[in-house]
């Protein structure tokens, strides 16, 4: 039995109206527009989209699936919270991440993955030069993931993509943390990283994987410390 042209369309139209609102809706969540721990009414969402809340429903689940939407017991949906009491673990597990699979970049890599890792670096460059924050969260993504697919194990890989994905809020604020101008030194990290990685140099591209996380680190934990000091009241 086939599909009417018409349930197709109506299919279309739906996954075009799904793809709509889980993109604008990241992008809000993402940006910190939509706090932590805001929620999410449906009923709204459909207002303001204009659609039923069936694909609502659907960008809900898949923004859920991602870490960013949080479903309660009773139905409804929050922004997911950042739960900053255990950022320290995030930030070990992220430095262990981009250390293994830059040395497994180092040591499996082939000419394609170079090429793929130089080419997001050219568009990561001109995101920071842009100062888009959006194109450089997404962009960095596909950076270090590409890094993590050329070392050739499928479970580091994962485990990084999952990382990566939950930490985009930490990194809107990283950006944020230098109103989105962000240092060219801190771009040119990724150059030295893929110099590190084409020399086939094991133990230096282990240790620009850790200083590149540690200077992220390093930059969150400060900008959460002058937020901490200017909400203490004289």
């Amino acid at each position: 039995m086939t599909e009417s042209a018409d349930e197709f369309g109506a299919e279309r139209k739906r996954g075009s109206g799904v793809r709509l609102v889980y993109e604008m809706l990241r992008d809000e969540i993402l940006t910190l527009a939509l706090p932590p721990g805001r929620p999410i009414d449906e009923v709204n969402l459909a207002e303001r989209f204009g659609m039923s809340r069936t694909p609502i429903r659907e960008a809900l689940v898949r923004l859920a699936g991602e870490g960013l939407v949080e479903t309660l017991p009773n139905r409804s949906a929050i922004v997911a919270n950042i739960d900053f009491m255990k950022l320290h673990t995030f930030f070990d597990a992220i430095t262990l991440m981009y250390r293994v699979t830059t040395r497994l970049a180092a040591e499996h890599h082939r000419a394609e993955d170079l090429e793929a890792i130089r080419a997001h670096q050219a568009r990561y460059a001109q995101a920071v030069a842009d100062q888009d924050p959006l194109a450089m969260i997404a962009i960095n993504r596909d950076f270090h993931a590409t890094i993590a697919e050329a070392g050739r194990n499928p479970y580091f890989t994962a485990l990084t993509l999952r990382l990566l994905d939950e930490g985009r809020r930490i990194l809107r604020l990283y950006y944020q943390s230098f109103n989105d101008r962000l240092p060219q030194e801190y771009s040119d990290e990724h150059e030295a990283i893929i110099a590190a990685i084409a020399a086939r140099d094991v133990a230096l591209a282990d240790r620009l994987a850790k200083e590149h996380a540690d200077q992220i680190v390093r930059q969150i934990k400060h900008f959460f410390g002058r937020d901490l000091r200017q909400d203490v009241p004289l």
